[in-house]
């Protein structure tokens, strides 16, 4: 080992680091799963029934809108409760 590998070591205090970055990436990562899970879910049923049922474009375009606004409304940030 090397003087300059033994003082990398040394840098890292627990408890001294910002975490901001860590949790902004995280808030970033976890909202483009919500949000592209919901795209992706109202996309997949938009094709099936415009696909796999009699039902055609229009009927699942509908129902693909209609999913979007109710995830929009149950995945949407709350407000917290003061305590």
């Amino acid at each position: 080992m090397t003087a300059a590998h033994d003082s990398h070591a040394s840098d890292y205090v627990p408890g001294e680091m910002p975490i901001v970055e860590h949790t902004t990436t995280f808030l970033g990562v976890m909202g483009l799963f919500k949000w592209g899970s919901l795209g992706l879910a109202a996309f997949l049923t938009l094709l099936i029934f415009w696909f796999c049922t009699p039902a055609g474009f229009l009927p699942g375009f509908i129902v693909a809108v209609i999913m979007v606004a109710a995830g929009i409304y149950f995945l949407r940030e709350k407000p917290t409760a003061g305590h």
